[in-house]
Protein backbone atom coordinates (compact mmCIF):
# COMPACT_ATOMS: atom_id res chain seq x y z
CA UNK A 1 0.00 0.00 0.00
CA UNK A 2 1.37 3.40 -0.99
CA UNK A 3 1.79 5.85 1.87
CA UNK A 4 0.12 9.27 1.52
CA UNK A 5 2.34 11.83 -0.25
CA UNK A 6 4.53 9.23 -1.99
CA UNK A 7 4.21 7.99 -5.55
CA UNK A 8 4.20 4.26 -6.21
CA UNK A 9 7.81 4.48 -7.44
CA UNK A 10 9.03 6.40 -4.43
CA UNK A 11 7.27 3.98 -2.10
CA UNK A 12 9.02 1.03 -3.77
CA UNK A 13 12.40 2.67 -3.35
CA UNK A 14 11.71 3.50 0.29
CA UNK A 15 10.96 -0.17 0.88
CA UNK A 16 14.27 -1.10 -0.77
CA UNK A 17 16.06 1.41 1.44
CA UNK A 18 14.54 -0.25 4.47
CA UNK A 19 15.76 -3.66 3.27
CA UNK A 20 19.26 -2.25 2.78
CA UNK A 21 19.25 -1.08 6.40
CA UNK A 22 17.97 -4.49 7.55
CA UNK A 23 20.90 -6.12 5.76
CA UNK A 24 23.21 -3.96 7.90
CA UNK A 25 24.29 -1.48 5.24
CA UNK A 26 24.09 2.31 5.42
CA UNK A 27 22.05 3.51 2.40
CA UNK A 28 23.78 6.89 2.58
CA UNK A 29 27.38 5.73 2.93
CA UNK A 30 30.23 7.78 4.28
CA UNK A 31 33.82 8.74 3.61
CA UNK A 32 35.59 6.43 1.16
CA UNK A 33 38.92 6.25 -0.61
CA UNK A 34 38.97 9.09 -3.14
CA UNK A 35 37.77 7.80 -6.52
CA UNK A 36 39.42 8.48 -9.87
CA UNK A 37 37.46 10.21 -12.65
CA UNK A 38 35.91 7.68 -15.02
CA UNK A 39 37.48 9.35 -18.02
CA UNK A 40 40.95 9.16 -16.46
CA UNK A 41 40.53 5.46 -15.66
CA UNK A 42 39.57 4.72 -19.26
CA UNK A 43 42.34 6.88 -20.70
CA UNK A 44 44.98 5.15 -18.54
CA UNK A 45 43.62 1.64 -19.03
CA UNK A 46 45.86 -1.31 -18.21
CA UNK A 47 44.58 -4.87 -18.16
CA UNK A 48 44.35 -6.15 -14.56
CA UNK A 49 45.12 -2.76 -13.00
CA UNK A 50 43.11 -1.83 -9.90
CA UNK A 51 40.70 1.09 -10.34
CA UNK A 52 38.42 2.97 -7.99
CA UNK A 53 35.42 4.99 -9.22
CA UNK A 54 32.24 6.49 -7.84
CA UNK A 55 29.18 7.78 -9.59
CA UNK A 56 25.51 7.52 -10.36
CA UNK A 57 23.91 4.46 -11.91
CA UNK A 58 22.49 5.50 -15.29
CA UNK A 59 22.14 2.06 -16.87
CA UNK A 60 21.54 -1.31 -15.17
CA UNK A 61 21.28 -4.73 -16.82
CA UNK A 62 20.60 -7.63 -14.45
CA UNK A 63 21.20 -10.99 -16.15
CA UNK A 64 21.00 -13.25 -13.13
CA UNK A 65 24.41 -13.91 -11.64
CA UNK A 66 25.91 -10.96 -13.44
CA UNK A 67 24.86 -7.30 -13.33
CA UNK A 68 26.28 -4.74 -15.72
CA UNK A 69 26.06 -1.12 -14.56
CA UNK A 70 27.03 2.14 -16.22
CA UNK A 71 28.31 4.67 -13.71
CA UNK A 72 28.44 8.35 -14.57
CA UNK A 73 30.51 11.01 -12.81
CA UNK A 74 31.34 14.58 -13.84
CA UNK A 75 34.02 13.38 -16.29
CA UNK A 76 31.99 10.76 -18.14
CA UNK A 77 30.79 7.19 -17.84
CA UNK A 78 32.35 3.78 -17.25
CA UNK A 79 30.94 0.25 -17.15
CA UNK A 80 31.24 -1.88 -14.02
CA UNK A 81 30.63 -5.60 -13.78
CA UNK A 82 29.06 -7.10 -10.66
CA UNK A 83 29.56 -10.85 -10.37
CA UNK A 84 27.89 -13.03 -7.76
CA UNK A 85 31.10 -15.08 -7.61
CA UNK A 86 33.14 -12.07 -6.47
CA UNK A 87 30.43 -10.37 -4.40
CA UNK A 88 28.46 -13.20 -2.84
CA UNK A 89 28.41 -11.50 0.58
CA UNK A 90 26.71 -8.42 -0.90
CA UNK A 91 24.54 -9.98 -3.56
CA UNK A 92 21.29 -9.24 -1.72
CA UNK A 93 22.37 -5.59 -1.50
CA UNK A 94 23.19 -5.45 -5.20
CA UNK A 95 19.77 -6.79 -6.13
CA UNK A 96 18.31 -3.70 -4.45
CA UNK A 97 20.18 -1.22 -6.65
CA UNK A 98 18.16 1.18 -8.83
CA UNK A 99 18.81 3.71 -11.56
CA UNK A 100 19.93 6.93 -9.93
CA UNK A 101 21.67 5.32 -6.93
CA UNK A 102 25.19 6.50 -6.09
CA UNK A 103 27.84 3.83 -5.46
CA UNK A 104 31.60 3.51 -4.91
CA UNK A 105 33.49 0.60 -6.45
CA UNK A 106 36.97 -0.92 -6.45
CA UNK A 107 38.12 -3.65 -8.79
CA UNK A 108 40.32 -4.84 -11.63
CA UNK A 109 40.15 -3.41 -15.12
CA UNK A 110 39.32 -5.63 -18.04
CA UNK A 111 37.40 -5.66 -21.28
CA UNK A 112 34.22 -7.46 -22.25
CA UNK A 113 33.88 -9.53 -25.42
CA UNK A 114 32.72 -6.39 -27.20
CA UNK A 115 35.87 -4.54 -26.12
CA UNK A 116 34.24 -2.24 -23.55
CA UNK A 117 36.48 -1.21 -20.65
CA UNK A 118 34.95 -2.55 -17.45
CA UNK A 119 35.77 -2.51 -13.75
CA UNK A 120 35.20 -6.04 -12.42
CA UNK A 121 34.13 -5.06 -8.95
CA UNK A 122 35.69 -6.65 -5.87
CA UNK A 123 34.33 -4.13 -3.39
CA UNK A 124 31.24 -1.93 -3.56
CA UNK A 125 29.71 0.57 -1.15
CA UNK A 126 26.34 2.28 -1.23
CA UNK A 127 26.74 6.07 -1.16
CA UNK A 128 23.18 7.31 -1.58
CA UNK A 129 19.88 5.59 -2.26
CA UNK A 130 17.83 7.59 -4.77
CA UNK A 131 14.20 7.73 -3.69
CA UNK A 132 13.03 9.24 -6.97
CA UNK A 133 13.60 7.51 -10.32
CA UNK A 134 15.24 9.42 -13.15
CA UNK A 135 12.76 10.82 -15.66
CA UNK A 136 12.33 8.76 -18.80
CA UNK A 137 13.99 10.23 -21.88
CA UNK A 138 14.79 13.31 -19.84
CA UNK A 139 16.64 15.01 -22.69
CA UNK A 140 13.62 14.63 -24.94
CA UNK A 141 11.15 16.58 -22.81
CA UNK A 142 9.12 18.99 -24.91
CA UNK A 143 9.15 21.58 -22.13
CA UNK A 144 12.74 22.67 -21.31
CA UNK A 145 11.40 24.53 -18.27
CA UNK A 146 11.59 21.29 -16.26
CA UNK A 147 15.28 20.89 -17.13
CA UNK A 148 16.06 24.37 -15.81
CA UNK A 149 14.02 23.84 -12.65
CA UNK A 150 15.61 20.46 -12.00
CA UNK A 151 19.17 21.21 -13.06
CA UNK A 152 20.31 18.72 -10.43
CA UNK A 153 18.81 16.00 -12.65
CA UNK A 154 19.62 17.64 -15.98
CA UNK A 155 23.36 17.59 -15.22
CA UNK A 156 23.64 13.84 -14.80
CA UNK A 157 20.84 12.80 -17.13
CA UNK A 158 22.32 14.71 -20.08
CA UNK A 159 26.13 14.47 -20.48
CA UNK A 160 26.19 17.37 -22.94
CA UNK A 161 24.82 19.68 -20.24
CA UNK A 162 27.55 18.68 -17.80
CA UNK A 163 30.12 19.16 -20.57
CA UNK A 164 28.84 22.67 -21.29
CA UNK A 165 29.14 23.79 -17.68
CA UNK A 166 32.57 22.21 -17.31
CA UNK A 167 33.60 24.13 -20.42
CA UNK A 168 32.17 27.35 -18.97
CA UNK A 169 34.26 26.90 -15.83
CA UNK A 170 37.37 26.23 -17.91
CA UNK A 171 36.74 29.32 -20.03
CA UNK A 172 36.37 31.59 -17.00
CA UNK A 173 39.61 30.14 -15.63
CA UNK A 174 41.31 30.87 -18.97
CA UNK A 175 40.04 34.47 -18.90
CA UNK A 176 41.57 34.93 -15.44
CA UNK A 177 44.88 33.44 -16.55
CA UNK A 178 44.96 35.56 -19.70
CA UNK A 179 44.35 38.81 -17.83
CA UNK A 180 46.75 37.98 -15.02
CA UNK A 181 49.36 37.21 -17.67
CA UNK A 182 48.79 40.74 -19.00
CA UNK A 183 49.45 42.22 -15.55
CA UNK A 184 45.84 42.75 -14.46
CA UNK A 185 44.93 42.29 -10.80
CA UNK A 186 41.63 40.73 -9.81
CA UNK A 187 39.60 42.77 -7.33
CA UNK A 188 36.19 42.74 -5.68
CA UNK A 189 33.86 45.72 -5.47
CA UNK A 190 30.55 46.13 -3.60
CA UNK A 191 27.49 44.30 -4.88
CA UNK A 192 25.24 46.33 -2.58
CA UNK A 193 25.55 50.02 -3.33
CA UNK A 194 24.02 53.17 -1.94
CA UNK A 195 23.63 54.52 -5.49
CA UNK A 196 22.96 52.38 -8.56
CA UNK A 197 25.45 53.68 -11.08
CA UNK A 198 27.67 52.74 -14.00
CA UNK A 199 24.89 51.85 -16.45
CA UNK A 200 21.36 52.80 -17.47
CA UNK A 201 19.16 50.05 -16.02
CA UNK A 202 16.51 49.54 -13.37
CA UNK A 203 18.04 48.18 -10.15
CA UNK A 204 16.83 45.77 -7.51
CA UNK A 205 16.26 47.53 -4.19
CA UNK A 206 16.88 46.02 -0.76
CA UNK A 207 16.94 47.43 2.77
CA UNK A 208 19.62 47.35 5.43
CA UNK A 209 17.83 47.16 8.76
CA UNK A 210 20.69 48.18 11.08
CA UNK A 211 21.44 51.37 9.12
CA UNK A 212 17.80 51.83 8.06
CA UNK A 213 18.79 52.65 4.48
CA UNK A 214 17.84 51.35 1.07
CA UNK A 215 20.60 49.74 -0.98
CA UNK A 216 20.77 48.66 -4.59
CA UNK A 217 22.12 45.44 -6.04
CA UNK A 218 24.69 46.69 -8.47
CA UNK A 219 23.88 47.13 -12.11
CA UNK A 220 27.59 47.57 -12.96
CA UNK A 221 30.92 47.72 -11.06
CA UNK A 222 32.26 50.55 -13.24
CA UNK A 223 32.32 53.49 -10.85
CA UNK A 224 34.04 51.52 -8.10
CA UNK A 225 36.64 50.05 -10.44
CA UNK A 226 37.44 53.58 -11.67
CA UNK A 227 37.91 54.68 -8.06
CA UNK A 228 40.68 52.07 -7.94
CA UNK A 229 42.35 53.74 -10.93
CA UNK A 230 42.32 56.97 -8.93
CA UNK A 231 43.89 55.06 -6.05
CA UNK A 232 46.80 53.92 -8.21
CA UNK A 233 45.73 50.41 -9.28
CA UNK A 234 46.58 50.68 -12.95
CA UNK A 235 45.22 47.36 -14.28
CA UNK A 236 42.20 45.86 -12.54
CA UNK A 237 39.47 43.38 -13.45
CA UNK A 238 36.49 41.76 -11.80
CA UNK A 239 34.39 38.73 -12.76
CA UNK A 240 31.17 38.83 -10.82
CA UNK A 241 27.41 39.30 -10.85
CA UNK A 242 25.39 42.27 -12.02
CA UNK A 243 21.66 42.58 -11.34
CA UNK A 244 19.13 44.38 -13.50
CA UNK A 245 15.43 44.46 -12.68
CA UNK A 246 14.30 43.87 -16.23
CA UNK A 247 12.65 41.22 -18.39
CA UNK A 248 13.48 37.59 -19.08
CA UNK A 249 14.37 36.30 -22.53
CA UNK A 250 16.68 33.85 -24.27
CA UNK A 251 19.38 36.56 -24.06
CA UNK A 252 18.57 38.21 -20.73
CA UNK A 253 18.65 36.98 -17.15
CA UNK A 254 18.19 39.52 -14.32
CA UNK A 255 21.30 38.11 -12.60
CA UNK A 256 24.22 37.76 -15.00
CA UNK A 257 28.01 37.47 -15.00
CA UNK A 258 30.29 40.21 -16.33
CA UNK A 259 34.01 40.56 -16.70
CA UNK A 260 34.91 44.22 -16.41
CA UNK A 261 38.42 45.67 -16.56
CA UNK A 262 40.23 49.01 -16.63
CA UNK A 263 43.71 49.81 -17.85
CA UNK A 264 45.43 53.10 -17.13
CA UNK A 265 47.06 54.93 -20.05
CA UNK A 266 45.06 52.91 -22.61
CA UNK A 267 42.08 53.75 -24.85
CA UNK A 268 39.31 51.95 -26.70
CA UNK A 269 41.70 50.89 -29.46
CA UNK A 270 43.81 49.02 -26.90
CA UNK A 271 40.60 47.46 -25.51
CA UNK A 272 39.67 46.32 -29.03
CA UNK A 273 42.97 44.48 -29.50
CA UNK A 274 42.68 42.96 -26.03
CA UNK A 275 39.13 41.75 -26.68
CA UNK A 276 39.97 40.18 -30.03
CA UNK A 277 43.05 38.45 -28.63
CA UNK A 278 41.21 37.14 -25.57
CA UNK A 279 38.20 35.69 -27.41
CA UNK A 280 40.19 34.14 -30.26
CA UNK A 281 42.45 32.52 -27.66
CA UNK A 282 39.38 31.06 -25.93
CA UNK A 283 38.14 29.75 -29.28
CA UNK A 284 41.50 28.14 -30.05
CA UNK A 285 41.86 26.61 -26.58
CA UNK A 286 38.34 25.37 -25.95
CA UNK A 287 36.61 25.04 -29.32
CA UNK A 288 39.14 23.47 -31.66
CA UNK A 289 38.60 25.71 -34.68
CA UNK A 290 37.68 29.20 -35.84
CA UNK A 291 34.42 28.17 -37.55
CA UNK A 292 31.81 27.50 -34.88
CA UNK A 293 28.11 26.66 -35.19
CA UNK A 294 25.55 28.81 -33.42
CA UNK A 295 22.03 27.59 -34.01
CA UNK A 296 21.60 27.43 -37.78
CA UNK A 297 24.47 29.87 -38.40
CA UNK A 298 28.23 29.38 -38.59
CA UNK A 299 30.34 32.10 -36.98
CA UNK A 300 33.86 32.77 -38.26
CA UNK A 301 36.20 33.92 -35.47
CA UNK A 302 39.25 34.24 -37.72
CA UNK A 303 41.26 37.41 -37.22
CA UNK A 304 41.16 40.24 -38.05
CA UNK A 305 37.60 41.09 -37.09
CA UNK A 306 35.58 43.70 -38.89
CA UNK A 307 35.68 47.28 -37.60
CA UNK A 308 32.96 49.69 -38.77
CA UNK A 309 31.61 52.95 -37.41
CA UNK A 310 28.11 53.34 -36.02
CA UNK A 311 27.33 55.82 -38.80
CA UNK A 312 28.62 53.51 -41.56
CA UNK A 313 26.54 50.58 -40.34
CA UNK A 314 23.39 52.67 -40.01
CA UNK A 315 23.77 53.77 -43.63
CA UNK A 316 24.53 50.22 -44.75
CA UNK A 317 21.68 48.48 -42.95
CA UNK A 318 19.02 51.14 -42.44
CA UNK A 319 19.68 53.25 -45.52
CA UNK A 320 19.71 56.52 -43.57
CA UNK A 321 22.33 58.96 -42.30
CA UNK A 322 22.34 59.67 -38.59
CA UNK A 323 23.21 63.28 -39.42
CA UNK A 324 19.82 63.68 -41.11
CA UNK A 325 17.34 63.65 -38.21
CA UNK A 326 14.30 63.87 -40.50
CA UNK A 327 15.48 60.89 -42.53
CA UNK A 328 16.09 58.82 -39.39
CA UNK A 329 12.66 59.72 -37.99
CA UNK A 330 11.03 58.72 -41.26
CA UNK A 331 12.82 55.39 -41.08
CA UNK A 332 11.70 54.94 -37.47
CA UNK A 333 8.12 55.59 -38.49
CA UNK A 334 8.38 52.94 -41.22
CA UNK A 335 9.72 50.47 -38.63
CA UNK A 336 6.75 51.06 -36.36
CA UNK A 337 8.79 52.59 -33.52
CA UNK A 338 6.40 54.09 -30.98
CA UNK A 339 6.15 57.65 -29.55
CA UNK A 340 8.57 59.11 -32.10
CA UNK A 341 7.45 62.68 -31.47
CA UNK A 342 8.20 62.40 -27.75
CA UNK A 343 11.75 61.11 -28.14
CA UNK A 344 15.08 62.87 -28.58
CA UNK A 345 16.88 62.46 -31.92
CA UNK A 346 19.63 60.41 -30.25
CA UNK A 347 17.09 57.96 -28.81
CA UNK A 348 15.44 57.55 -32.21
CA UNK A 349 18.83 56.89 -33.83
CA UNK A 350 19.58 54.25 -31.19
CA UNK A 351 16.24 52.49 -31.68
CA UNK A 352 16.62 52.46 -35.46
CA UNK A 353 20.12 51.02 -35.04
CA UNK A 354 18.82 48.27 -32.75
CA UNK A 355 16.01 47.42 -35.17
CA UNK A 356 18.04 47.34 -38.38
CA UNK A 357 21.73 46.78 -37.70
CA UNK A 358 22.27 44.47 -34.73
CA UNK A 359 20.63 41.33 -36.13
CA UNK A 360 22.77 41.54 -39.28
CA UNK A 361 26.11 41.47 -37.43
CA UNK A 362 26.82 37.72 -37.51
CA UNK A 363 30.61 37.43 -37.59
CA UNK A 364 32.48 39.36 -34.87
CA UNK A 365 32.11 43.07 -35.60
CA UNK A 366 33.38 46.05 -33.63
CA UNK A 367 30.91 48.93 -33.89
CA UNK A 368 32.91 52.13 -33.32
CA UNK A 369 32.28 55.76 -32.48
CA UNK A 370 28.81 56.01 -30.98
CA UNK A 371 26.90 59.29 -30.76
CA UNK A 372 28.44 61.09 -27.78
CA UNK A 373 25.04 61.94 -26.29
CA UNK A 374 24.44 58.20 -25.73
CA UNK A 375 27.71 57.75 -23.81
CA UNK A 376 27.86 59.83 -20.60
CA UNK A 377 30.92 58.01 -19.21
CA UNK A 378 32.98 58.13 -22.41
CA UNK A 379 35.60 60.54 -23.72
CA UNK A 380 34.52 62.41 -26.83
CA UNK A 381 36.54 62.08 -30.01
CA UNK A 382 39.07 64.89 -30.42
CA UNK A 383 38.51 64.73 -34.17
CA UNK A 384 34.73 65.14 -33.89
CA UNK A 385 33.18 65.73 -30.44
CA UNK A 386 29.77 64.59 -31.69
CA UNK A 387 31.10 61.02 -31.37
CA UNK A 388 32.38 59.08 -28.39
CA UNK A 389 35.42 56.80 -28.32
CA UNK A 390 33.35 53.71 -27.65
CA UNK A 391 32.87 50.34 -29.28
CA UNK A 392 30.46 47.49 -28.86
CA UNK A 393 31.30 44.01 -30.09
CA UNK A 394 28.50 42.12 -31.80
CA UNK A 395 28.51 38.42 -32.60
CA UNK A 396 25.48 36.54 -33.96
CA UNK A 397 23.41 39.70 -33.57
CA UNK A 398 24.17 39.96 -29.83
CA UNK A 399 26.12 42.59 -27.96
CA UNK A 400 28.95 40.68 -26.27
CA UNK A 401 31.33 43.45 -25.19
CA UNK A 402 31.29 47.20 -24.56
CA UNK A 403 34.33 49.43 -24.18
CA UNK A 404 35.26 53.10 -23.82
CA UNK A 405 38.08 55.51 -23.71
CA UNK A 406 37.13 56.59 -20.21
CA UNK A 407 36.10 60.12 -19.39
CA UNK A 408 38.35 61.49 -16.63
CA UNK A 409 37.42 65.19 -16.56
CA UNK A 410 35.36 65.68 -13.35
CA UNK A 411 33.53 68.76 -14.61
CA UNK A 412 32.47 67.17 -17.89
CA UNK A 413 31.46 64.00 -16.03
CA UNK A 414 29.37 66.03 -13.60
CA UNK A 415 27.67 67.81 -16.48
CA UNK A 416 26.98 64.52 -18.30
CA UNK A 417 25.47 62.94 -15.20
CA UNK A 418 23.16 65.89 -14.65
CA UNK A 419 22.06 65.81 -18.28
CA UNK A 420 21.38 62.08 -18.09
CA UNK A 421 19.37 62.40 -14.86
CA UNK A 422 17.16 65.13 -16.26
CA UNK A 423 13.57 63.90 -16.40
CA UNK A 424 14.18 60.52 -14.75
CA UNK A 425 11.93 59.43 -11.90
CA UNK A 426 13.37 58.53 -8.51
CA UNK A 427 12.76 54.83 -9.08
CA UNK A 428 14.75 54.77 -12.31
CA UNK A 429 18.42 53.86 -12.47
CA UNK A 430 20.96 56.60 -11.75
CA UNK A 431 18.26 58.94 -10.51
CA UNK A 432 20.75 60.11 -7.89
CA UNK A 433 24.08 61.78 -8.52
CA UNK A 434 27.13 59.81 -7.36
CA UNK A 435 28.82 62.81 -5.80
CA UNK A 436 31.60 60.71 -4.30
CA UNK A 437 32.62 59.45 -7.75
CA UNK A 438 32.89 63.04 -8.98
CA UNK A 439 34.87 63.83 -5.84
CA UNK A 440 37.23 60.93 -6.62
CA UNK A 441 37.78 62.21 -10.18
CA UNK A 442 38.84 65.57 -8.77
CA UNK A 443 41.90 63.87 -7.30
CA UNK A 444 42.85 62.82 -10.82
CA UNK A 445 42.11 59.61 -12.68
CA UNK A 446 44.63 58.62 -15.36
CA UNK A 447 43.47 58.33 -18.97
CA UNK A 448 42.21 54.77 -19.33
CA UNK A 449 40.45 52.20 -21.40
CA UNK A 450 37.59 50.20 -19.93
CA UNK A 451 36.00 46.97 -21.16
CA UNK A 452 33.05 44.83 -20.16
CA UNK A 453 32.38 41.35 -21.58
CA UNK A 454 29.17 39.41 -20.91
CA UNK A 455 30.39 36.00 -19.79
CA UNK A 456 27.01 34.29 -20.20
CA UNK A 457 26.56 35.44 -23.80
CA UNK A 458 30.16 34.60 -24.67
CA UNK A 459 29.72 31.07 -23.32
CA UNK A 460 26.45 30.79 -25.27
CA UNK A 461 28.31 31.55 -28.48
CA UNK A 462 31.25 29.25 -27.83
CA UNK A 463 29.13 26.26 -26.74
CA UNK A 464 26.32 26.65 -29.30
CA UNK A 465 23.66 27.38 -26.68
CA UNK A 466 20.94 29.59 -28.14
CA UNK A 467 19.33 30.37 -24.77
CA UNK A 468 21.09 32.09 -21.87
CA UNK A 469 19.30 29.66 -19.55
CA UNK A 470 21.42 26.86 -21.01
CA UNK A 471 24.64 28.43 -19.68
CA UNK A 472 23.42 29.55 -16.24
CA UNK A 473 23.18 26.71 -13.75
CA UNK A 474 20.13 28.11 -11.98
CA UNK A 475 18.44 30.75 -14.18
CA UNK A 476 15.60 32.83 -12.81
CA UNK A 477 12.27 31.33 -13.87
CA UNK A 478 8.68 32.36 -13.58
CA UNK A 479 6.89 30.73 -10.64
CA UNK A 480 5.43 27.34 -11.41
CA UNK A 481 1.67 27.24 -11.85
CA UNK A 482 0.12 24.40 -9.92
CA UNK A 483 -2.49 22.17 -11.54
CA UNK A 484 -5.09 23.73 -9.23
CA UNK A 485 -4.07 27.22 -10.31
CA UNK A 486 -4.33 26.62 -14.04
Amino acid sequence: MTEPGFSKFEQQRREKRQKIEQLGFDPYGGRMEEPSPAQTVKAQYEEGKKACCAGRIVLLRDIGKLIFVTLRDSSGAIQIGLSKQLLADRWELLKLLDLGDLVWVLGQLGKTKTGEITIWVEKIEMLSKALLPPPEKFHGLADPDLRYRQRYVDLWANPEVMERFCKRSAMVSSIRSFLQGKGFMEVETPMMQAIAGGAAARPFITHHNALDIDLYLRIAPELFLKRLLVGGMEKVFEINRNFRNEGLSTRHNPEFTMMELYQAYADYQVMMELTEELITQLVATHCGGAQLPFGEKTIDYSRPWRRATYRELLKECAGCDMEDAAEVRQKAKGLGIQDIDKKDDAVIISEVFEATVEEKLMNPTFVLDYPAVLCPLTRQSKKDPRFAERFELYIAGMEVANAYTELNDPDVQDQNFRHQLRGLSEEESMAKMDEDFIHALKYGMPPAGGLGIGIDRLVMLLTNATSIRDVILFPLLRPEVSAAGK
